[in-house]
């Protein structure tokens, strides 16, 4: 098997992704704009959970507070959806922040059950807070400005920001910090013993990650129009985390396959039944058991293993 060079990948990735509205009709284009806003979800639980060790289940929460900021100052405030997204990324880098502090002097189960509960405050908070978030029927209205109402034209204003935050996160993985990251992954205790403040790079990094998931639902809230609770309720931290998991913990771009296939699997096979949800765990969990890698990360080591087999 060839092996062809990264930058020829990702062009060729780019150039088919940008092809697609010449054979998709209009609800396959908002499917294809809605695995791009999923993918920079994906791709920020890597961030953490694949090369800094820690696990997170609030990054739901996360994306749904983009979402809900975004929609506050645009349906309810008045404000332009630029001045929303703007406020929607302060937001959410202070609720990373303060998720940061509380959550980054822990790992493993702790981590995964700590971000978990601040997650479910997020949560509550949505749910209580009526004259903000709108309880359980949500904030509504069309946000997106008139240039964007075309599905075309939004389906290729998402793909280039998703183009360049997803270049944002690869040199942040693969910058010296990111590889920090990957050495408190490996032994906390050892980069400390080197001098490194694990607590000061593992918050960095945990809010740069967390900026990504407002981001992802930012433009989730441009794209659907509504929010409600279940935006930011565990199944969605779950999600992210699960197409994290099938795509390939510590691949990165792992998140884009994931995404892609559980976002197509949720429609095709609810087409044909109505215990989807069924289908969809059983190849959750057959993928766990045969590739825990993932997919992605299963494809990475086939080829260095041909490539070490070539070189013997």
């Amino acid at each position: 098997m060839i092996k062809l060079p990264k930058t020829l990948v990702t062009s060729l990735v780019l150039i088919a992704l940008a092809l697609m509205p010449v054979f998709l009709n209009n609800y396959q284009m908002s499917l294809m704009t809605l695995i791009l806003v999923y993918a920079l979800l994906a791709m920020s639980v890597d961030i953490l959970a694949g090369y800094a060790g820690r696990t997170p289940l609030c990054h739901g929460a996360l994306f749904g507070c983009g979402a809900y900021s975004v929609m506050y100052v645009v349906t309810v405030s008045g404000g332009s959806p630029w001045m929303g997204a703007l406020i929607a990324l302060a937001v959410v880098l202070l609720v990373s922040l303060i998720f940061a502090l509380l959550a980054v002097r822990t790992s493993g189960v702790y981590f995964l059950l700590l971000t978990l509960a601040l997650g479910m405050i997020v949560w509550g908070v949505c749910q209580r807070w009526t004259s903000v978030s709108g309880g359980e029927n949500g904030l509504r209205g069309a946000i997106r400005p008139e240039w964007l109402l075309d599905p075309v034209r939004f389906y290729y204003f998402v793909l280039c920001v998703a183009s360049v935050l997803s270049y944002l996160m690869y040199k942040f993985v693969c910058s010296p910090f990111g590889l920090s990251l990957k050495g408190i992954r490996e032994s906390e205790s050892r980069m400390q013993s080197l001098g490194y403040n694990t607590t000061l790079h593992l918050t960095i990094g945990f809010c740069f990650s967390g900026l990504m998931a407002g981001m992802s639902g930012i433009l989730y809230a441009f794209l659907n129009s509504f929010v409600s609770p279940t935006t930011v309720s565990l199944s969605q931290s779950v999600k992210g985390l699960l197409m994290a998991i099938i795509g390939g913990i510590g691949t990165l771009f792992g998140g884009v396959v994931g995404a892609a296939l559980i976002i197509v699997l949720e429609n095709l096979v609810s087409s044909v039944t109505e215990r989807w949800s069924m289908v969809l765990g059983a190849i959750f969990v057959l993928t766990m058991i045969f590739v825990p890698s993932g997919l992605l990360g299963k494809f990475n080591s086939l080829m260095n293993k041909e490539s070490d087999q070539k070189a013997h």
